[in-house]
């Protein structure tokens, strides 16, 4: 038996895979092979033909940032005439407008900008909570928490996060973490900290009850065993967090995703491919035993790719992402909206179901059913 089909045969039995093994699984050709280990891994943790899909909008409140990324062609430095903060009527006109459409989720997100107090965050989000009771902020990255602790007057990482938590955030996207890495990291985003800056802040919101998602990009000029160890370190914190009993399941959710050059300091980078991009997908799902959902990427990807993903490992078709401007900036700008979602996972053979952040289903879209017809109109 060769060596790749050894170690698939080995995840089938449910044997954690080692750094070594990864390597191998990346340096292999056999893309659709990797792909259907990666699929029925997925259908002992999802057995029901059934592809979920969140209603979110992405709003990015203020586009001011010091971190200077090289791979962002978004952000704005301090001073800059292009630089800007949305006033709180423009999110809550957002939010509302996202609630209009059977939205449930709003990842706001934006630069690290050190002119907003920490207050600017918590009363924020306390004014959000008060219009919108039912909403679900899944927001803020880590670095953008990490600036927030640095204008707190003090205030150590668990008080950051408590009072975030406490003011009405309710989990954290998986976003900054590019490849958890520090030679990598230090070429391609030096002020953002470490990798285990990321992984501090995901920790301790874990730690205070607040699930999180993982994420990965690639693209960078990484090694492959860069990205696996990255896998390796989501999966030692996901043992963490389940060992220690915190109340919640940790990440919830791993998403990975490729690099866009165009329009950035890193534009003269060559793009990873979809193959390369469905390859890192299913080598994910093999690897990273202890998470339950992964989430496509057709944001970066594509709609037609993105219904691959859902034979590669995926689960779930990720956000409607009724709003977009970071990867836009890049030059990528596939939009999908609600009825070619459904049509777009049926064609991929599943039935689409809307689910919520913590990956509950709250409708099933049966085809040609009265719930859909009236939910379309409605949208």
């Amino acid at each position: 038996m060769k060596k790749v089909d050894h170690i698939l045969a080995r995840a089938l039995l449910g044997e954690r895979l080692t750094v070594e093994d990864g390597i191998t699984l990346f340096e292999s050709d056999e893309i659709e092979k990797l792909g259907h280990t990666a699929n029925r891994i997925m259908q002992k943790w999802h057995p029901d033909p059934v592809a979920t899909f969140v209603i979110g909008r992405n709003i990015n409140y203020t586009n001011i940032c010091d971190t200077y990324c090289r791979f962002c062609a978004f952000y704005r430095p301090p001073g800059s005439p292009e630089g800007y903060v949305l006033p709180d009527e423009t999110i809550f006109r957002k939010i509302q407008e996202t609630l209009d459409v059977g939205g449930t989720e709003i990842l706001m997100q934006g630069g690290t900008n050190p002119e907003l107090p920490f207050r600017y965050y918590t009363d924020l989000l306390k004014a959000i909570k008060e219009r919108f009771p039912g909403i679900t902020m899944h927001s803020f990255s880590p670095a953008e928490i990490l600036k927030m602790q640095e204008v707190s007057d003090g205030l150590t990482l668990v008080q950051v996060v408590r009072d975030l938590h406490a003011a009405g955030l309710d989990s954290l996207p998986g976003g900054g973490a590019e490849i958890l890495d520090d030679r990598t990291r230090s070429k391609i985003s030096r002020k953002k900290g470490s990798w285990t800056d990321w992984m501090r802040v995901m920790e301790t919101a874990h730690s205070v009850g607040m699930s999180t998602t993982g994420t990965m990009v690639i693209g960078f000029g990484e090694s492959l065993e860069e990205r696996v160890l990255h896998m390796e370190r989501i999966r030692d914190a996901q043992d963490r967090t389940q060992r220690a009993g915190h109340p919640t399941p940790g990440f919830l959710a791993f998403i990975p995703w490729t690099f866009q050059p165009d329009n950035t300091n890193m534009s003269k980078t060559e793009k990873a491919t979809p193959e390369e991009y469905l390859k890192t997908l299913a080598i994910s799902r093999i690897f990273l035993d202890n998470i339950p959902n992964f989430q496509a990427s057709w944001v970066t990807m594509g709609p037609e790719i993105g219904k691959l993903t859902l034979s590669y490992g995926c689960n779930d078709f990720g956000s409607t992402m009724i709003e977009e401007n970071v990867v836009s900036a890049a030059g990528t700008t596939h939009k999908v909206n609600i009825g070619s979602t459904l049509a777009l996972i049926r064609e991929a053979g599943k039935i689409p179901a809307q689910r919520n952040t913590r990956y509950e289903i709250l409708r099933t879209f049966q085809e040609d059913s009265a719930v859909e017809k009236d939910f379309i109109m409605q949208n």
